[in-house]
């Protein structure tokens, strides 16, 4: 399987790109966010890649992040999510914007993007809300600012924490709930764990 290719950007369409590895042109399909991010042909660039085998065919699907593949993979968890569903979803939601949009069951937001109607929305927000915490850290917690630290907290819970912060809970009742978890699970609990736990506590 292939998980990642470099090369130089052959060409660009509109739904897919030819990347040039080493004289071999690999015909790569990416969201359109991901290809209007794309540096421009002739120039060097690394893709993350998700590899599909099918009776007929091998598909090669590329992204500028591990979080944007993750999140692909994750999508088409869902019933009536396929690649080309999943993809459209990305090039018009980012990560963050998706983790905002299942936290807050936001299922306009989700609807969207092309080929996602009411009730497919209404599914993805309701079948990912306990899958994608531990993607919303990628997509969040390096992206908010740091109110104080909680230098108390290991580095997994203050990331915890941020995460989730950036999903609407307020900071005082989101560190408190991952201190919680920390007494409950260990000190060397991860921070998906921690997550988790905190998304559970904050729900009851």
């Amino acid at each position: 399987m292939i998980g990642k290719l470099k090369g130089l950007i052959d060409e660009i369409g509109e739904e897919e790109l030819i990347l040039d590895v080493g004289g071999v042109g690999y015909l790569v399909a990416a969201s359109a966010r991901t290809l209007r991010a794309l540096p421009r042909v002739g120039e060097a660039t690394t893709l993350h890649v998700e590899t599909q085998v099918r009776e007929d065919a091998i598909r090669l699907f590329g992204f500028l992040t591990a979080s944007e593949r993750d999140w692909f993979r994750l999508l088409q968890s869902v019933q009536g999510v396929g690649a080309k569903v999943a993809l459209a979803i990305l090039g018009a939601l980012s990560g963050e914007a998706l983790s905002s949009a299942i936290a807050h069951q936001d299922k306009a937001a989700m609807a969207r993007a092309p080929g996602v109607g009411p009730k497919l929305a209404a599914r993805l927000v309701l079948e990912l809300k306990d899958k994608a915490p531990a993607l919303s850290l990628a997509d969040l917690g390096g992206a908010i600012a740091d109110e104080g630290s909680d230098a108390k907290l290991p580095k997994p819970a203050r990331d915890a924490v941020l995460a989730l912060v950036g999903l609407g809970y307020g900071r005082a009742q989101a560190a408190a709930v991952v201190a919680s978890a920390v007494a409950s699970l260990g000190a060397e609990a991860q921070t998906a764990a921690l997550i988790r736990a905190g998304l559970k506590a904050l729900a009851q």
